[in-house]
């Protein structure tokens, strides 16, 4: 652009020179002036081209100068964005890993729980098969076993609600006693009489005939009979009675 502008300026001042000097003085002019005038045009020429000439080369250097700017921004640019993709290549990977991680932790974790399920299960079932032979009986008004004892309560128990079963059962009586030991003052109902029999035959008897006979009482109150079993194994049992309960309503 510029150097258009400089060459269009040099044209104008050759032909605003040519018209200062009209053709009828030139032709008055003696040889040597015209000489010395046509050698005076050229080193005029000469001296607007060269300037002409730095000008164009100044206006080159800045093109230049700008030139190695841009490459030079540019290549700032390339490496801000290297550097960019990089830190973003080592978070994904250190994502990557912290996922993996996650993974085993959780997969750790799930075995863990797993391992802890079967071991409370085991120790249900220990439990549980310690206490196969247990039968509680709840209700029976506390003091009671001052005046007869608990073994005397059971057979009175059985002798009342399974007379048929009085000579097979209440000489099995292994260990009887209430649970917990203490009395607690808040509990309004009695502490829990445990019976332990010396097979788990017996115990099945007594609570299929409890269940049969729907109401089983003491000395004409109310009472329950039930097997000695963990928490979660009642819990569990309860669970599935209230499952069969939904399926006997739908007939299925």
């Amino acid at each position: 652009m510029k150097r258009q502008r400089n060459t269009t300026q040099m044209k104008e001042q050759i032909r605003n020179t040519e018209v200062q000097i009209n053709e009828e003085e030139i032709g008055k002019l003696p040889e040597k002036e015209f000489r010395i005038m046509i050698v005076n045009m050229i080193k005029n020429l000469e001296n607007k081209m060269e300037k002409m000439q730095e000008s164009i080369n100044k206006d080159l250097e800045e093109l230049k100068n700008k030139h190695t700017e841009t490459n030079n921004t540019i290549t700032e640019i390339k490496n801000t964005l290297e550097g960019i993709n990089s830190r973003i290549s080592e978070a994904e990977e250190w994502i990557s890993e912290l996922e993996d991680k996650m993974v085993e932790i959780t997969s750790e974790e799930q075995n863990k729980v797993k391992r802890m399920k079967r071991t409370e299960d085991s120790l249900r079932d220990l439990w549980d098969n310690i206490k196969r032979t247990n039968i509680w009986i709840i209700g029976v008004p506390e003091e009671e076993e001052k005046k007869k004892g608990y073994e005397k309560i059971f057979e009175e128990i059985i002798v009342e609600n399974f007379p048929n079963m009085e000579k097979e059962i209440v000489n099995q009586v292994q260990e009887a006693q209430r649970v917990p030991y203490r009395i607690n003052p808040r509990r309004n109902m009695p502490r829990h009489i445990l019976i332990k029999l010396t097979k788990t035959k017996h115990k099945e008897r007594i609570l299929k005939a409890a269940r049969e006979k729907q109401q089983v009482t003491y000395k004409g109150n109310p009472i329950h009979l039930t097997a000695d079993l963990s928490t979660e194994t009642l819990q569990a049992r309860r669970e599935w009675q209230d499952i069969f309960k939904v399926l006997k309503g739908k007939n299925l």
